[in-house]
């Protein structure tokens, strides 16, 4: 496991932290892992495009 530090607007934070309090997640560690598996999982096409594009960008005009 990596461990990560962040900021988040306290709105936000909050809004989180309400879910964990009301049952819905074990804790906060628990809602953020959640909520950037879903991220990742509902952004992996446009995630892969981007990839490729930059890819295909340096390889045509490199990095320079």
């Amino acid at each position: 496991m990596k461990t990560i530090q962040t900021k988040m607007p306290e709105e936000l934070y909050q809004k989180a932290m309400a879910l964990v309090k009301e049952g819905w997640f074990k804790d906060e560690e628990d809602i953020f892992l959640e909520a950037i598996r879903r991220f990742l999982d509902s952004h992996r096409p446009a995630l892969m495009e981007k990839f490729v594009l930059d890819d295909v960008e340096w390889g045509l005009h490199g990095d320079d």
